[in-house]
C-alpha cells in the first residue's frame, strides 16, 4: 500500500513537473520574442534617426538621399491627395495585378516544367542545353523587347515577371523532383504504382519544401520584373511614379514608391509562409531556441 502511495506521488511529482517546464518554456519563447522585437525595433529607429540627423545636419545631401520625414509626408500626401497618375491604391494595385499575374503564370510553368523534366532524364538531357542558354540571359535585358511587342500595356509587365519567376521555380522543381527518396519511388513501384501515381503521390509532396522555398523569392523577382517594365514604360504603377520622381529629381518621392513596394513584398510573403504552413502540414517544424 505504501509503494503505491509512494508510486502515485512520484508520478505526480512527475507531471508537476513536466508542467513546470512547459510553463517555463513558453514563458522563455515569449521573453525572446520580445527581446527579437526590441532589437527590431532598436536598430529600424537608429537607422532612420541617423539617416534624418545625418540629412538634417548635412553629413548627406538630402537632395540626393531625402530625409526620412520627408519620405513620410509624401507618403502622407500621396494617400491623402493621390498621385500625379491619380489614387495611390490605383497604382499599387496595377503593379500587384501584374507582379501576381506573372508570378502565377511562371510558377505554374515552372512547376510543372521543372517536374515532367525531372521525371524524364532523357527530356531533361535533351532540353538543358536549351535551359542554359535561356538562362544565362539577363531577364531584365527582356524587359524592352516585351514592351516593344506587347506595348505599354499590362501584358509586357505580365511578360517580364513571368520569366523572372519561371526560372526560379523551374530549378527548385526539378531539383526537388532529383531529391525524392529513391527508396519510396521504389517501394511504389514494386507495389503496382503507375508513373502518375508516383509522381503525385510521392514525387510532388516531396518536392514541395522545394518549391514552396522558391516561391517566397519568385514572388519578390514577380515584383522586380513588374517594377522594371513600368520604368521603362508604362502609364500607371508604381514603377512609373518612381520614374517620374526620377526624372523630376525627387528623392523623397523615389524612396515613398520603394518604401510602398517593401510594404507589398512583406505582406505576399506573409500571405506565402501562411499558405505554405496550411499546405505542407506534415513537415516537421523548424526546432528554435528556447
Amino acid at each position: 500500500m505504501e509503494s503505491d502511495m509512494s508510486s502515485i506521488a512520484q508520478s505526480l511529482e512527475v507531471v508537476r513537473t513536466d508542467a513546470e517546464i512547459e510553463a517555463a518554456a513558453a514563458v522563455a519563447r515569449v521573453r525572446r520574442g520580445r527581446m527579437v522585437l526590441a532589437w527590431q525595433l532598436g536598430i529600424l529607429v537608429f537607422i532612420l534617426g541617423g539617416w534624418e540627423l545625418a540629412a538634417r545636419f548635412n553629413f548627406i545631401d538630402p537632395f540626393f538621399f531625402a530625409q526620412p520625414s520627408a519620405i513620410v509626408m509624401r507618403l502622407v500626401t500621396w494617400l491623402r491627395d493621390g498621385t500625379s497618375l491619380g489614387p495611390l491604391w490605383y497604382q499599387v494595385w496595377v503593379t500587384i495585378e501584374e507582379a501576381i499575374l506573372g508570378f502565377i503564370w511562371g510558377a505554374l510553368a515552372g512547376v510543372v516544367v521543372g517536374i515532367a523534366l525531372g521525371r524524364n532524364k532523357f527530356a531533361a538531357d535533351v532540353f538543358s542545353v536549351y535551359i542554359k542558354v535561356a538562362n544565362a540571359i539577363p531577364r531584365i535585358v527582356l524587359a524592352p523587347i516585351f514592351i516593344m511587342a506587347f506595348g505599354l500595356g499590362m501584358t509586357s509587365k505580365v511578360a517580364v515577371s513571368f520569366v523572372m519567376v519561371f526560372f526560379v521555380v523551374f530549378a527548385n522543381a526539378f531539383q526537388g523532383v532529383r531529391e525524392a527518396d529513391k527508396a519510396m519511388i521504389a517501394n511504389a513501384q514494386i507495389l503496382g504504382a503507375s508513373p502518375w501515381a508516383v509522381t503525385r503521390n510521392v514525387v510532388i509532396p516531396s518536392a514541395l519544401s522545394w518549391i514552396f522555398a522558391s516561391l517566397h523569392v519568385s514572388f519578390g523577382f514577380a515584383i522586380v520584373g513588374a517594377v522594371v517594365g513600368e520604368l521603362l514604360g508604362s502609364r500607371y504603377g508604381i514603377g512609373q511614379l518612381i520614374a517620374i520622381a526620377q526624372g523630376s529629381f525627387d528623392a523623397a518621392g523615389m524612396f515613398a514608391g520603394m518604401i510602398v513596394l517593401i510594404i507589398v513584398a512583406l505582406i505576399a510573403d506573409f500571405v506565402m509562409s501562411s499558405l505554405e504552413s496550411k499546405i505542407v502540414r506534415w513537415r516537421p517544424q523548424p526546432t528554435s531556441d528556447t
